[in-house]
């Protein structure tokens, strides 16, 4: 993740195996190429200690490193912390933080952090997923969705109640938790009691405490 700028810069740029829980970000921007084309506005948006988790996978490989170092440049100057999602080598192109996986790559955790990728989150949308991840050496789980959303059209989310257990479940295994999916102003209010680290969103970031 990112940051050059006051204490804040200097804790992140500590590794992440060597970081303190309070020093990862408490929100998240999750850039999406459908829902979130141009991502750029929504980061300058964001406040120093935030995270951007980069995404937008569909891109083709010239043009989304080429969007990944618009991005990391804008985290450093902001003092933002950044992952990208899936891809050993963009992350290390660019000096990100770290890397999230998708839940299906779960298993290549450790041969990420043998790069030196300081950080390591994983996407969980069920029990055996958290598991998987605890065993992997993953920092934190972004559990997923909690509540329906436009990314996943008809799919039902798990709700208050599940994610709490699976949240309950992570935490026990030595797990940071980030809920994600169907974050709005109404819907965060709902886990407002549910222990985890924070949240993460591709709209509504305003909701994300």
């Amino acid at each position: 993740m990112k940051s050059q700028v006051t204490s804040l810069g200097r804790t992140l740029a500590t590794p992440a195996s060597r970081r303190k829980p309070e020093a990862w970000p408490v929100r998240w921007l999750v850039t999406d190429a459908r829902r979130l084309p141009d991502p750029l506005p929504a980061i300058r948006r964001l406040q120093s200690g935030d995270g951007v988790l980069f995404r937008h996978y569909e891109l083709a490989p010239v043009r989304r490193l080429a969007l990944a170092r618009q991005i990391a440049a804008l985290c450093r100057r902001q003092g933002l912390v950044l992952l990208v999602a899936g891809d050993v080598r963009l992350a290390r192109a660019v000096h990100a933080d770290g890397l999230h996986l998708p839940q299906g790559l779960i298993g290549r955790a450790a041969a990420a952090r043998r790069t030196g990728l300081g950080q390591v989150t994983a996407a969980a949308h069920d029990a055996g997923a958290v598991r998987r991840a605890a065993r992997a050496g993953v920092d934190a789980v972004l559990i997923s969705p909690v509540f329906s959303t436009a990314s996943h059209p008809g799919a039902a989310g798990l709700g208050a109640l599940r994610f709490a257990a699976l949240s309950m479940l992570a935490r026990h295994l030595g797990l940071m938790v980030y809920a994600l999916g169907g974050i709005t102003a109404a819907s965060a209010r709902r886990l407002r009691h549910i222990p985890k680290k924070g949240t993460a969103a591709i709209q509504g970031m305003a909701a994300v405490r």
